[in-house]
């Protein structure tokens, strides 16, 4: 069942597309609601009003040191490595926050840590690709088969502040698209080939 949320996540996307880079009061108080230390409530391509705040573009933020969206992204991670969850990556828009924000499991470094990435952008793709199955925590019990470049330049704000490039490429570069993808309203889902099957998990 949903945890009850006061202000409707419609409401909440509506608004925040209308306060540029600001933080709205809205969001602040979707991001506060439950302790800091909770998971927060992934929406779900299978409930209609989810898939309204999935399907939006989100805003860029403005100030990535922001106290609530560091109570955003420990909430975000926390969400994401929950043991009901186990995922890879997840974006803002996932837990009802129409901002440009991913964590991404880094498997290309030691311990494999998830990080915080504001505002990334792809620069650049290889022109190699990969296939290999995707899942997705908005639309559980189901994989498949996306092609992907498998190495790309991406730009992003760390939640220092300081502005970074770099190459990713491998598994990990491809949580970055997926994740990323989800800042732009896209689902894994809209990739799979005309001839390809989602197929539900066992």
């Amino acid at each position: 069942m949903k945890p009850r949320i006061i202000i409707p996540l419609i409401a909440l996307t509506l608004f925040a597309s209308c306060q540029g880079n600001r933080l709205t009061s809205i969001e602040k108080r979707l991001i506060n609601t439950g302790p800091a230390d909770s998971a927060m409530y992934v929406l779900s391509v299978f409930d209609a009003e989810d898939s309204l705040v999935l399907r939006k573009i989100s805003n860029p933020v403005k100030q990535p040191d922001n106290k609530h969206l560091e109570i955003l992204t420990q909430r975000m991670l926390i969400t994401v490595t929950h043991p009901e969850v186990g995922g890879v990556g997840i974006a803002a828009p996932q837990v009802g926050i129409n901002r440009r924000i991913i964590l991404v499991q880094r498997f290309d470094k030691e311990d494999e840590p998830f990080e915080a990435y504001f505002n990334p952008v792809i620069l650049s793709k290889s022109t190699e690709t990969v296939t290999h199955d995707e899942g997705c925590l908005s639309i559980p019990g189901c994989r498949g088969p996306v092609e992907r470049p498998d190495m790309i330049e991406i730009k992003y704000i760390h939640p220092e502040g300081n502005e970074v490039i770099e190459t990713v490429q491998g598994f990990t570069a491809r949580i970055f698209q997926h994740e990323i993808d989800h800042l732009d309203g896209i689902l894994y889902t809209d990739l799979l080939k005309a001839d390809s099957l989602l197929r539900k998990l066992e």
